[in-house]
């Protein structure tokens, strides 16, 4: 009995990497699976996949492991590659279409910590495979791990000459899948409603299985997201190095790049903003950046935000500020939003980043001399030398006797001014919080923090969100720790909305309830019925796919006003009033199948159809 079922348990495949595997003596061990990975993109065995699979989970799993690597499993797989791209018959084949993914997966997981296997990936010949997939030779799926490894093997010094080889096609190819990755990860999977009508290979990638509809959307997200992201770290990589700064400097990738933020599925990544940070260090990338004014505002928002990456855009424009061939475009756009950082303290590991702020600013404008013609800019810098500097030394002399004085003037006028508040007299409010600021001292400033916040509430009411965020800034850097202030938050998310930033108001607005739930004691958390609404709206505004939706939409309407032209054109010819009506009936159809409304159209029809009927039968009667 014993020996029957050993039998039946004995595989006959004569290089079976699981047999190999278990096998005990290491030196057998190795040679055999040696063999395995030399005979794998020789076999047609339907049970590539399952090797393909472990081979995966066992990099994921230990990608420091250098037993694989040194078998030569890098060679297997860009074998592996190349058959699935070059023999469609192969790769439609049992499950060998998953092969490709699987194998693109190993490479970038085994050279994402150690340079050294790098080398031996690029020594198999893994870099022509790889670029392959990312031109897109077979899908979105495959694009992505694809970015993910180049960008490993582009991020190491010594492999980094290798896939400088392949130097334009790699920066065309990274460039053309971060502009439209989320455009074809869209309207191939996310808007296909019909799952059956959906890749299930991609399917079975993006949720192993597990979840439905719902989870493959979410998936499908997250994956666009690092698809973007990987493919921006390539761009990265070569940036850091000057080159190719010529086409990562095109005017309309930039403009881009300010819309590529990572979205909430990928939110460790500063995606656009990182790599504008890196152009900003050299100074043809300044230089090129400096001639956009929507990347200037896009960096100047994200300054006065939550964001996790608001100091890459202070990093940004003091570069910009910094460097006399760019200062000059950039100081009226830059100082109106900087001012209101001056008296930030630090932020992440850069300390005094608002002496900084300050100091770039009047050397700019020193420097710039009598070239700024423009009031509203000279005005706030005469507010910020007034601030920084004038009012300092006025305080510098006060005795703790005269400050207590002034701290009871500034308790009066502040309950004047919330007296006015409370009455609606909004703009005498604004002035009274407006004299208390220049009454209360520099160094209380948690008082001055409440002032601004209370003078940005009824720049609200005023409807005057510039000056809303600008007071609700002021107050988010006097907190502690920086943007902790619950109620600045809520009402720069406010004015941001009323100005159509709905990324920045969404990002203040989570800041917001992140922080209610910090201070709330009990187990029981209830965010505000206010904030959720707010949330709801921003993130549809800023869905990832939301301009891909909104693009398809567009299509789609103007191929209805297509089909409606030729309808009309067609009715004016018809001669009796019934074809007309016809005409009419059929643009109405198009126009409502086009919008999902095809079923509710029926209705009344079928409706008409059979009163039509019953009139007819009453005549009979």
């Amino acid at each position: 009995m014993d020996s029957l079922k050993q039998k039946e348990q004995a595989c006959t495949r004569p290089f079976c990497f699981f047999c190999t595997m278990k096998e005990p003596d290491s030196f057998k061990r190795r040679a055999g699976i040696s063999a395995c990975f030399k005979e794998l993109p020789l076999g047609e065995d339907q049970g590539n996949v399952l090797v393909l699979s472990s081979l995966w989970q066992i990099a994921m799993t230990h990608p420091d492991d250098p037993e694989f690597p040194s078998l030569g499993i890098f060679e297997c797989m860009a074998k592996l590659i190349f058959k699935g791209i070059n023999n469609k018959c192969w790769l439609q084949t049992d499950q060998n279409i998953y092969i490709p993914y699987y194998a693109a997966h190993v490479i970038g997981s085994y050279t994402m910590n150690k340079a050294e296997f790098a080398e031996k990936a690029v020594a198999s010949g893994v870099i022509p495979p790889l670029l392959d997939l990312l031109r897109g030779k077979m899908s979105w799926v495959e694009q992505r791990v694809a970015a993910r490894a180049l960008g490993h093997l582009a991020s190491y010094e010594r492999t980094s000459e290798a896939v400088a080889q392949y130097e334009e096609e790699v920066v065309r190819s990274a460039m053309k899948v971060a502009s439209t990755c989320l455009h074809v990860v869209y309207v191939s999977f996310v808007e296909v409603k019909d799952k059956r009508k959906r890749q299930k290979y991609h399917c079975d990638l993006l949720t192993r299985g597990v979840g439905g509809l719902e989870m493959e959307i979410c998936k499908a997200e997250e994956w666009a997201s690092q698809l973007q992201c990987w493919s921006l770290n390539i761009l990265n990589c070569f940036a850091c190095k000057e080159k190719s700064l010529n086409l990562i400097c095109k005017q309309h990738f930039l403009k881009q790049l300010c819309g590529m933020w990572g979205g909430l599925a990928n939110r460790s990544s500063p995606a656009g903003v990182g790599l504008i940070r890196i152009l900003c260090y050299s100074k043809y990338g300044r230089k090129k950046i400096s001639e956009s004014r929507e990347v200037i505002e896009s960096l100047c928002n994200i300054s006065r935000s939550s964001d996790d990456w608001q100091y890459m855009g202070i990093d940004c424009l003091l570069l910009l500020l910094k460097d006399p061939d760019t200062r000059y475009k950039v100081i009226d756009i830059a100082a109106l939003f900087l001012v209101d950082l001056v008296e930030l303290r630090s932020l992440g590991d850069r300390s005094d980043l608002g002496e900084t702020i300050t100091k770039a600013l009047l050397l700019a404008n020193y420097k710039q001399g009598k070239l700024n013609k423009n009031r509203k800019i000279e005005k706030n810098l005469e507010e910020l030398w007034n601030l920084k500097v004038e009012r300092r030394k006025r305080e510098r002399g006060l005795c703790r006797e005269k400050i207590e004085k002034r701290m009871v003037l500034v308790d009066i006028t502040k309950q004047e001014a919330n007296h006015m508040f409370c009455l609606g007299e909004i703009e005498e409010a604004i002035v009274k919080y407006s004299e208390a600021l220049e009454l209360c001292p520099l160094g209380l400033r948690k008082e001055r923090m409440v002032l601004y916040s209370n003078r940005a509430q009824c720049q609200l009411l005023m409807r005057d969100s510039d000056a809303a965020i600008r007071d609700s800034t002021r107050a988010l850097c006097l907190s502690t720790p920086v943007n902790s202030h619950s109620k600045s938050l809520w009402r720069r998310s406010q004015a941001y909305d009323m100005k159509g930033l709905a990324k920045e108001s969404l990002m203040d607005c989570l800041a917001f309830i992140n922080g209610c739930i910090k201070s709330e004691s009990s187990r029981r958390v209830k965010i505000p019925h206010y904030a959720a609404r707010m949330i709801s709206k921003q993130m549809e505004a800023t869905w990832l796919f939301a301009t891909a939706r909104s693009t398809m939409a567009t299509r789609q309407d103007f191929q209805v006003m297509k089909q409606v032209q030729e309808l009309e054109g067609k009715g004016n010819l018809c001669e009796s009033g019934d074809d007309k009506q016809d005409y009419r009936d059929e643009i109405t159809r198009v126009m409502m199948e086009k919008k999902g409304l095809s079923t509710i159209l029926e209705e009344p029809l079928i409706v008409k159809e059979e009163s039509g009927r019953k009139m007819e039968r009453t005549r009979r009667v």
